[in-house]
C-alpha cells in the first residue's frame, strides 16, 4: 500500500519535521539499504552512523535522541517508541493477504461441522464431525482438524497444520505450517524389556492471541489437557509434551524441548535449545538461556545458564574459570617440574660432611 509520509505519521502517533510530509512511500527497509521512497526506523542509537548517507525518504526516531547530521531530503518522524511506530508502518505499508469467505469444493467436511459464513477453507482442507469454527478463520490447503474441535474467531491455520480431536482454540490463534496439536503423549511403561504404551485420551486447550509457528507439536494430556495460556508466543520446532501447564505471555524459542508434566508460569522466557525434565517448575518471569538443561525448580523472576542450569552469574564464572584451565595446567606441570626438580637435590648425600 502506498501512504504519504503525513499519513503514516498519523498511523504512527508522531510528528513529521523537515524534508516533504507529502512524499508518497511504498514500502519499509532497514537503515541500511532504505532507497527513496521508502520507510526506515532509527531504534538504536549504534546505526546512526548510516543516517547521513540514507537515501529513505522519512525515517522513525525517538523523540528527545535526535542524531546529527541529519540529509535535507530525509523526513524525520518523531515519536515516543520508535520500534512500535514502526511495526504499526510496516503493518500499513505491508497489509497481510485477505482471503474471501468461501469454502473450496475440494474441501471435506463433514455434516455436522458448525461453520460461520465468514470463513475461508482451502482445497483438501479437512473438518471432522461436531466441529465449531468461529467468524472470520482462515483455513488454507491441506489443513486437517479432527472431530469435536472448538475454535474461536479471527484464526489462522497455515497449511498442513493437523488438529487432533477435542482440541479447543481461543481468538486470534495463529498456527504455522506443519504444526501438529494433540498427538498422543510420549509415555510407556517398561515391562519384562517391553514398552507398554500408555493411552492418552486427555486434550489440547489454547487460549486467546496464541502464536505457534511452524513444525511445532503439542502432545495432548494423558487424561487431562494441555494448556497453553493467553498471549504465549511459540516457536518453530518446539517440542511440547503432554499435560504441561503453559502460563500466559511466555516465549518459547526454537528447538525447545519441554517434558510431561511440567508448569511454566506467566511471563517465563525459555531460550531456543532449552531441555526442560518432567514436573519441572519455571517460575513467572524466570528466563532460560539459550542450551540450558533444567532438572530442578527455578524460582520466579531468576535467570539461570548451563546444563545442569545454575545461576547465570555462577555459570558464567564458572565458564570463565574453564578458559583458564589450559594456562593453570600448563603453570601445574611447571610446578611439578621444579617440584622434582628441589626432590632430587635434596635427596643428594653431602660430599664435604661425608668426607670430614
Amino acid at each position: 500500500m502506498t501512504l504519504t509520509i503525513q499519513e503514516l505519521a498519523t498511523i504512527c502517533d508522531a510528528i513529521a519535521i523537515q524534508g516533504n510530509s507529502q512524499t508518497l512511500i511504498h514500502s519499509a527497509a532497514d537503515i541500511k539499504s532504505a532507497a527513496p521512497e521508502q520507510l526506515t526506523v532509527l531504534s538504536d542509537t549504534r546505526y546512526a552512523h548510516y543516517l547521513p548517507d540514507s537515501q529513505a525518504s522519512a525515517c522513525i526516531v525517538k523523540e528527545n535522541a535526535l542524531p546529527d547530521n541529519i540529509p535535507e531530503h530525509l523526513t524525520l518522524l518523531i515519536c515516543k517508541d520508535p520500534e512500535i511506530s514502526f511495526i504499526n508502518a510496516v503493518n500499513a505499508l505491508h497489509p497481510a493477504h485477505s482471503y474471501p469467505n468461501q469454502i473450496s469444493p475440494k474441501a471435506d467436511i463433514a455434516s455436522s461441522a458448525e461453520l460461520p459464513r465468514q470463513l475461508y477453507v482451502g482445497a483438501f482442507a479437512s473438518i471432522g464431525e461436531h466441529c465449531e469454527i468461529g467468524n472470520n478463520c482462515v483455513i488454507l490447503n491441506g489443513v486437517y482438524i479432527g472431530n469435536n474441535v472448538k475454535i474461536g474467531d479471527n484464526c489462522c491455520f497455515h497449511p498442513y497444520v493437523v488438529i487432533y480431536d477435542n482440541t479447543e482454540i481461543g481468538d486470534n490463534v495463529t498456527i504455522h505450517a506443519g504444526t501438529v496439536i494433540g498427538a498422543d503423549g510420549f509415555g510407556y511403561k517398561n515391562r519384562k524389556d517391553q514398552h507398554i504404551k500408555v493411552p492418552h485420551v486427555g486434550n489440547v486447550i489454547i487460549g486467546d492471541n496464541v502464536e505457534i509457528g511452524a513444525n511445532t507439536c503439542i502432545d495432548r494430556g494423558a487424561l487431562g489437557s494441555t494448556t497453553i495460556g493467553t498471549g504465549t508466543k511459540i516457536d518453530n520446532i518446539v517440542q511440547i509434551g503432554h499435560n504441561n501447564e503453559i502460563g500466559n505471555n511466555v516465549i518459547i524459542c526454537g528447538q525447545t524441548g519441554i517434558s510431561g508434566s511440567c508448569t511454566i508460569e506467566n511471563n517465563a522466557i525459555l531460550a531456543g535449545s532449552s531441555g526442560i525434565a518432567d514436573h519441572i517448575k519455571i517460575g513467572h518471569h524466570a528466563v532460560i538461556m539459550a542450551r540450558s538443561g533444567i532438572s530442578h525448580d527455578v524460582e520466579p523472576c531468576t535467570q539461570v545458564f548451563g546444563s545442569p542450569a545454575k545461576d547465570r552469574k555462577v555459570a558464567w564464572k564458572e565458564l570463565a574459570a574453564l578458559g583458564k584451565l589450559p594456562d593453570l595446567l600448563k603453570q601445574v606441570k611447571l610446578f611439578e617440574q621444579r617440584l622434582g626438580q628441589l626432590e632430587q637435590t635434596a635427596e643428594k648425600p653431602d660430599v664435604t660432611k661425608s668426607e670430614s
